[in-house]
């Protein structure tokens, strides 16, 4: 599968930095990290290229340098993986895209629809300013509960969180007086019912905007119509969910608050 010089560059790339932007701020990556992005193992992209699947990376010295084409192509890949397309298959289709012009337009939606969603500020400190933080109440097993649910990520004695807004609403919550397990469990019940809920509107997309024949078989315009759907529709989702359920809230703190009054007459 390669030369001892091709796998020399292997661990040059493995050792140079993190993915950072070139010149020209286009987003980069060492194979290690577009391979990790992809969720692909790291041989796969050598055995890609040899194919035809994947464009070689551009190389700076003994670096080779991925871009988010890459990475983007490399989603595409799995992707059709996963729907049963063979390597040779995959390797016609993306051929017939490219003579036919829509390769772009279908990789460049890809961006356009995975993009932006999450807009996070994570926060990175010790296992001891994480207890300081929340005081004797939090255990170990409430930190291990807490990384299952996504909510922190551990590497020895650092903890990130990856989202600084969920780190303060549960702060706030603990200062309050609720406790972290049941703040842990009501955060295992959100996200169960937000998955449902992307389920849905996921589904109303592709049925409705994307239509029965799946991306494959649109027209390079049909492509830019999609892409400028997913722009126009991207903030609606949130706002129909948080506009709902601060109703809801209303409506349940208001029931609430009658419910105690009566009790105290």
């Amino acid at each position: 599968m390669g030369s001892t010089g091709a796998q020399t560059d292997d661990r040059a790339d493995d050792r140079a930095g993190d993915g950072a932007a070139d010149a020209a701020g286009e987003r980069r990556y060492r194979r290690e990290d577009v391979a990790r992005a992809a969720g692909v193992k790291v041989r796969n992209l050598r055995y890609y290229q040899e194919r035809g699947l994947l464009p070689p990376p551009r190389r700076e010295g003994r670096i080779a340098w991925y871009s988010d084409d890459h990475l983007t192509r490399l989603r595409l890949i799995s992707d059709l993986l996963g729907r049963g397309y063979t390597v040779n298959g995959i390797r016609e289709l993306l051929a017939a895209w490219e003579q036919g012009g829509g390769l772009p337009q279908l990789l460049g939606l890809e961006r356009e629809m995975t993009r932006d969603w999450v807009q996070e500020e994570p926060v990175t400190m010790t296992r001891a300013e994480l207890r300081e933080l929340f005081g004797p109440g939090a255990t170990a097993e409430h930190t291990r509960r807490a990384a299952e649910l996504g909510y922190v990520r551990i590497d020895g004695e650092r903890v990130t969180y990856p989202s600084r807004r969920l780190l303060e609403a549960t702060v706030a919550l603990v200062r309050q007086g609720v406790p972290l397990g049941e703040i842990l469990d009501a955060g295992d019940f959100v996200q169960v019912q937000a998955a449902a809920l992307a389920d849905r509107f996921v589904g109303l997309f592709r049925r409705h905007v994307i239509g029965a024949e799946g991306l494959g078989r649109l027209s390079a315009s049909q492509l830019d119509h999609v892409r400028e759907a997913v722009a126009a529709l991207r903030p609606v989702a949130g706002e129909v969910v948080a506009t709902e359920f601060a109703r809801a809230m209303g409506r349940r703190v208001e029931a609430e608050v009658a419910e105690l009054l009566r009790t105290e007459q």
